[in-house]
Formats: structure tokens, sequence, C-alpha cells
């Protein structure tokens, strides 16, 4: 059996059905990660807080000539929720994705991959093994990494949305984001998948 976390354990407990065993349990490691969106995103919210700070300051009359009366404070006014975005994009969507970290745990049990996250709100994801149309390892030489079990969508696609710069949303199929020793991990998942899936066909079979 894997390592089992005990305080993933617990927060997994109540979610599991008659019949279900826990056969790894983790949170994700609390470091700072960097993905391969990033390459998309960091770029982006750079372009986005240092446009909106440009602005400001133009519309403050601290760089460039001020506008016509009355049109500086509005600008000004006006610019200040797109300044507070961009710092988010920067670095606060990073303060965000550790506390969520704090709060996520995940499960691989007998038969379903299995989310929880206590954020603002209780939320839970769960896919069971023989329905999982991928997994996906996105590994690192230090052993932490990312198992998807879905195809995942550009970051610039309409169907991320504001999910997009949350590394920790959880989806409608669970993502094991961050997790370390990712490699025992991918391998529980795919023994567990074609077991369910075989026994699944030789049910079919008999029943015929």
């Amino acid at each position: 059996m894997q390592q089992i976390n005990p305080n993933s354990m617990a927060a997994i407990q109540p979610e599991l059905t008659s019949g279900e065993t826990v056969q790894w349990a983790g949170q994700p490691n609390r470091r700072v990660i960097f993905h391969k969106e990033d390459l998309f995103l960091i770029p982006f919210s750079l372009f986005w807080g240092g446009f909106t700070i440009f602005w400001e300051s133009i519309a403050s009359g601290f760089w460039g000539p001020r506008g016509g009366a009355g049109a500086p404070s509005f600008f000004l006014i006006w610019g200040v929720p797109f300044v507070l975005v961009g710092q988010y994009l920067i670095w606060g969507r990073f303060l965000y994705v550790a506390w969520l970290k704090k709060r996520t745990n995940y499960a691989v049990t007998n038969g379903r991959v299995v989310v929880v996250q206590d954020g603002w709100s209780r939320r839970v994801a769960s896919s069971y093994l023989d329905t999982l149309p991928t997994i996906v390892k996105e590994g690192a030489s230090s052993g932490t990494g990312v198992l998807r079990f879905a195809p995942v969508a550009p970051s610039w696609s309409t169907r991320q949305g504001w999910g997009a710069w949350n590394a920790m949303n959880v989806g409608e199929i669970p993502t094991f984001m961050d997790i370390d020793d990712v490699d025992p991990v991918y391998r529980l998942v795919s023994d567990l998948r074609e077991k369910a899936r075989g026994g699944a066909s030789n049910t079919s079979v008999n029943d015929w």
C-alpha cells in the first residue's frame, strides 16, 4: 500500500462509500511551483500590471500631460480595479494558491480518484477509475509532479476562464497538483484503472 497522509485520510473519510478503501492519500507540495501554463500567464500578467500602472501614472499627471478638466479624476478611479486585478495576477494568485494547498487533499481509492478542498467552501470532485479518459503525468527531477485525468485546455481557452489563474482550481474531473513522489502514484492509478476495466469487461462477458 502507498503512503497515506493521516490528515488527508481524515479529510477524505466522509466522502468514502461503502466498501471503498484508500490506497493513497496526500496533499500538494506547498512550495511555489511553476507549470507550463505560466509560460503564457506570467508574461500576460506582467503586461497587464505594467499597462495599468502606466495608465494610472498618466491619469494622475505623474507622467505625461494632464487631460482636460475632470478627465484625470475619472480615469484615475476607473483604473483602480484594473490595477488590483493586475497585482493579483502578478503575485496575489501565488499567495492564494499557497492558502488553498494547505486545504486540499487527494486520495486514490480502490475505485476512484478524489479531491477534497476546504477553501471558501468545501469542494469535492471524484472520478471512477474505469472511466478516466486519460492519465497524464507531468513530472520533475525532484519527484514532484502533476497527475491529470482529463485533456488540458489551452490557457487562453474560454473553457478555462479565470480558473487558468488558479492552479488549485477544482474542476469536474480531479487533478492532483504538485504531489511528491508522483511516479509511484501514477503507477498505482494506472494499475488500479486496468484492474477496474478488466473487472468490468469480465463482468460483461459473464453476464452475456
